[in-house]
């Protein structure tokens, strides 16, 4: 069976989407509409932060969409790419940054210590897996 793992939007998945949640979806519509409208950033740059933030997010729909939309507010090729090369330069930042932890954790290794210091309960993520 050959289906898609991201089926083309509209048709079908629309209609059903409106009809599990009409009021969701048009008070959605609407907020997505007030986003993106001029403000104090035009919305050639909110479309741009946006396709920067979908290669971020890795949503195949919402880069095609944001980089018509970028498009449609008159947003260049060049600046377009641009704006792409910004998000991966924060993702690789944020690969580079948390590379602390790894770091921090060989040292406390190194150093005899075990495991990397406990941040006390205060700190402690909840969402950790057991055992760590």
């Amino acid at each position: 069976m050959d289906h898609p793992l991201y089926p083309p939007p509209g048709g079908d998945i629309a209609r059903k989407r409106r009809q599990l949640a009409p009021d969701t979806l048009t008070a959605f519509q609407a907020f997505s509409r007030q986003v993106f409208a001029d403000g104090a950033l035009p919305t050639k740059t909110k479309q741009l932060l946006a396709v920067a933030v979908a290669h971020t997010t890795q949503c195949p729909y919402c880069i095609r969409g944001h980089t018509e939309g970028a498009l449609a507010a008159g947003a260049s090729e060049a600046e377009i790419m641009e704006a792409i090369w910004v998000a991966a330069e924060m993702r690789a930042g944020a690969a580079y940054a948390h590379s602390g932890l790894a770091i921090d954790t060989m040292l406390q290794h190194a150093h005899g210590d075990g495991a990397a210091r406990d941040p006390g309960p205060e700190k402690r993520r909840t969402d950790t897996h057991p055992g760590q």
